[in-house]
């Protein structure tokens, strides 16, 4: 039906930019107001688990959580918090710079919600993940929710597995490991086990890659954050980012903040600035462009 969403929702004909985007399409986004909610828990009710495949319960990447608890004694960040994904914000990104029924490209999948989502709003979704575990329960997920258009998720490592495809896509879209913020196993393969010199290397390598395999004039985007390294000093992964895909020959196009929930941030504050370190409260949205943006929709297949 013309006016009901893919939830059920009676769509209010009167244009207004919430109409047209969902969401503002301003450079802050907020995931803590009420549309972002209420939006977020609508995708959730699918029966999205993201954090199926990995054995911890959840935080939200790019905050100072994960360090706080890694710090406590007898931490094992394998056996605790991990990062999940917005729905919300995988849907934005897809509907304001994917063509419809556009194919994604995704070398750092993780866990099940940027493909469920590519798929059930109908586009194509190549997710490469290292962990076998992880990859077995996002098509599991695939199946119970996007059942007549399942995601791809194939296993091994980006940098390798790379070099065999010979297909291209229509957008690129992920998040990488924040550096060692989140150690998801011990394979040596993995970037949050390797030293910054290495991870840098490695990282640009698979940005080089996944952009040779990106259609002309079309959009890739990685959500970044900077966080600290052991000795509390910042990282810039933000910069680093943008260095790796202006190399591969892509524009810097728009830089978006993603504002966080505030959660514990207001109780790690007080203790945080006995250090002077302020509680890191958003992530870095990157979006760059291959070729011409204003041929993105023009030329769509």
């Amino acid at each position: 039906m013309k006016n009901i969403d893919l939830f059920g929702n009676k769509i209010i004909e009167k244009t207004s930019l919430k109409n047209e985007f969902l969401i503002p399409p301003f450079s802050i986004l907020d995931t803590a107001s009420g549309d972002w909610q209420n939006r977020k828990k609508m995708w959730k009710s699918l029966g999205i688990k993201s954090e199926v495949g990995r054995k911890s319960p959840s935080i939200i990447a790019g905050t100072d959580d994960y360090r706080k608890i890694k710090n406590k004694k007898g931490y094992d960040n394998k056996d605790n918090y991990v990062s999940i994904f917005d729905p919300l914000l995988c849907e934005l990104m897809y509907k304001w710079f994917v063509p419809k029924g556009g194919s994604i490209l995704d070398p750092f999948a993780g866990g099940s919600v940027r493909g469920i989502v590519s798929n059930y709003l109908d586009y194509r979704y190549t997710g490469i993940e290292l962990r076998e575990e992880q990859v077995d329960a996002n098509f599991q997920q695939g199946i119970d929710i996007c059942s007549l258009n399942n995601p791809e998720w194939i296993c091994g490592d980006s940098d390798k597995m790379l070099n065999f495809m010979d297909k291209k896509f229509d957008f690129i879209f992920s998040c990488p490991p924040y550096y060692d913020l989140e150690v998801y196993c011990d394979d040596e393969d993995d970037l949050s086990n390797m030293s910054y010199k290495d991870f840098n290397y490695k990282y640009e390598s698979i940005i080089d890659k996944s952009s040779h395999l990106l259609k002309n004039n079309r959009f890739a985007c990685f959500v970044v954050g900077n966080c600290r390294n052991k000795d509390g000093y910042m990282m810039d992964l933000v910069g680093t980012t943008i260095k790796a895909f202006e190399k591969a020959g892509l524009k810097f196009y728009n830089d978006i903040v993603l504002k966080n929930v505030v959660g514990s941030g207001s109780m790690r504050a007080m203790g945080n600035m006995k250090y002077k370190k302020v509680v890191k409260m958003h992530q870095n949205v990157l979006v760059f462009v291959k070729g011409n943006p204003k041929e993105v929709f023009n030329n769509a297949e």
